[in-house]
């Protein structure tokens, strides 16, 4: 895993690695200046015990200020550098995981939880930034602040230096015995915070069945819960990380305190001068400050560790439905040509198909409607036909053309699919219209919206085309809803368009308005999939489902002639009317 860890970071650096080797450089000068310094300042003083004069410590002091002052400005170059690299593989990373996310199936992003993404997409890759920036920085100064200080300390005295440093050892060991535990503590919190975000997500999404409902009481308790999950990983990483790191500071000073008292004695003794105590006091105190660090530093590492694994784990997972090696482009237009042999579908984990065996042939132009009870495979055929689930080769044919060969974009261009459960962006009706062919005219918006019978709607709204439709369409109606995504379809002008009971909310009159209107104005393949068999009884033929397999096939006139189970839905549907009315 560690190892995997570093890859990924190295992955992450290398479009980079020359801001880094920059800010490499310059943290290396800003080193070997912080060890001249402390030199200098010791040269200096050992000089003035043999007398000095005015020039001499205006002279040195304007040469220690220009040091210090080249020091800080280095210092600040390769901080921005740094810093800035992470900023910029936060950027890069952000976009490569929404543009993974794109490609994911529908199913997954459902099961995986919207939230709990969000959370991996948004503080998952700030933590990220924070390891490649700040940590990556700490750690490289840490290092070479030991490599660069230690022997220059040597070089004044073996003695003090070696008493100063015994305490360091005891440091480390202190940050391997809290490092294991934070690790922990953190990943415990990251996804008390991810469940925390799904549930706000799901809830204000939901907003109106919580009300309807009166299910405020029981979802305050819930997110109670949550919360205080949320807040005990919180504390109990915040207890680990407020005990190290002052006990890493005390620690860091003693080692200070030892170098004061045993230089006394050295110096009395002679074998130190006043100078070479000054340099070796500093030289301590360069080192307490990213010693005492060194805590905070790896809070932010394994932080970023573990957030590195979760943005990983998105990574890790790849689409089932993708374009095959043999896929290709479509390289003539299609004329909307539907067939399927001996079709089946199962999904993972269901003991029986969905599609069994499922057997028909749609002509180009006709309006087919597909009835049948709920459960018998409808809209799992309406999902085949776009292929957001995946399905066998040689079993579903596009004039002809095995679909599993053609490209998915060429595909969902070529077949349009309006869902019952229409998704509405918060935006203008006008944009959403647009959705699939955001370049489109004003001329062929109006059309599709007149297509899709929703021009007397939008003339009666006040912003007309401009009207905000407000979060999922939450401004219009369940009609209204779905004729804006049928008008959408209609838009993208696709050779076929399939409706998966995308009426169901549209009374009949309006139904069959639409109708008509699809059958005037264009000359598309239609498929209806619905449970209104009066929609049924205007479409050319009619398919009835049922187990997953066709069972009836013919014109409503001769279905409802003859005993079966489209007769038998019909007198149903016949039946709940008269109550109704």
């Amino acid at each position: 895993m560690k190892n995997l860890r570093l890859k990924v970071i190295f992955k992450y650096l290398r479009p980079f690695k020359k801001e880094f080797v920059f800010g490499a450089l310059a943290l290396l000068v800003v080193n070997i200046l912080s060890v001249v310094i402390p030199l200098e300042v010791k040269n200096i003083i050992d000089q003035l015990q043999t007398g000095f004069s005015s020039d001499f410590v205006i002279s040195k002091s304007l040469w220690l200020i220009l040091l210090a002052t080249c020091m800080g400005l280095i210092r600040l170059f390769s901080r921005q550098i740094v810093f800035g690299i992470g900023r910029k593989v936060e950027v890069n990373l952000r976009q490569k995981l929404f543009d993974h996310l794109l490609i994911q199936d529908p199913e997954w992003i459902q099961k995986k939880g919207s939230g709990d993404i969000i959370s991996r997409a948004t503080s998952d890759v700030e933590n990220i930034r924070r390891l490649l920036g700040f940590t990556v920085l700490s750690l490289c100064n840490i290092v070479l602040a030991y490599s660069f200080t230690i022997p220059s300390m040597f070089s004044i005295n073996k003695t003090l230096t070696i008493s100063a440093l015994m305490i360091f050892p005891l440091i480390l060991g202190i940050v391997s015995l809290f490092g294991g535990r934070m690790v922990n503590q953190r990943k415990v919190q990251q996804e008390s915070l991810s469940k925390l975000s799904d549930l706000i997500q799901e809830d204000l999404s939901g907003i109106s069945a919580i009300k309807i409902y009166a299910q405020e009481s029981a979802e305050k308790k819930e997110f109670n819960i949550y919360n205080d999950a949320y807040r005990n990983s919180a504390i109990k990483l915040a207890r680990t990380a407020s005990t190290l790191f002052p006990l890493l500071q005390g620690i860091s000073s003693i080692s200070l305190l030892i170098l004061i008292g045993l230089g006394t004695y050295q110096l009395e003794s002679g074998f130190i001068s006043i100078g070479g105590l000054i340099a070796l006091i500093l030289y301590v105190e360069r080192l307490v400050f990213p010693t005492a660090l060194l805590g905070f530093t790896l809070n932010t590492f394994q932080l970023g560790q573990v957030s590195l694994d979760r943005v990983e784990e998105i990574f890790q997972n790849k689409p089932q439905i993708i374009d095959e090696a043999n896929t290709k482009f479509l390289k003539r237009k299609i004329k909307g040509l539907l067939e399927a042999k001996n079709l089946k579908i199962k999904y993972p984990g269901s003991k029986f198909n969905s599609l069994n065996g499922l057997n028909f042939k749609i002509y180009p132009g006709e309006l087919i409607a597909i009835v049948g009870p709920v459960g018998c495979g409808k809209t799992t055929l309406a999902k085949s036909l776009g292929r957001t689930i995946e399905i066998p080769e040689g079993q579903l044919f596009l004039d002809e053309i095995d679909v599993k060969t053609i490209k998915l974009s060429d595909l969902r261009k070529n077949i349009a699919i309006v869902p019952q459960e229409a998704f509405l962006f918060t935006s203008t009706i006008s944009e959403n219209l647009r959705f699939g062919e955001p370049k489109a005219s004003k001329g062929l918006v109006k059309a599709s919206a007149i297509k899709a019978g929703l021009i007397d709607d939008i003339n009666n709204f006040p912003q007309k085309f401009k009207t905000i439709v407000g979060e999922r369409g939450i401004t219009l109606s369940g009609g209204q809803r779905q004729r804006t995504a049928l008008g959408r379809a209609f838009l993208v002008d696709s050779p076929i368009v399939v409706l998966d009971d995308a009426l169901a909310s549209v009374d009949n009159k309006t139904a069959a308005r639409i109708i008509d209107e699809m059958r005037e104005r264009s000359n598309k393949t239609i498929l209806m999939i619905s449970h209104q068999l009066s929609v049924a009884a205007t479409c050319d033929r009619v398919l009835v489902m049922d187990k997953g397999e066709i069972v009836q096939e013919g014109n409503h006139k001769d279905l409802v002639s003859v005993k079966g189970l489209y007769k038998r839905l019909w007198e149903r549907e016949l039946a709940t009317s008269i109550v109704k009315n």
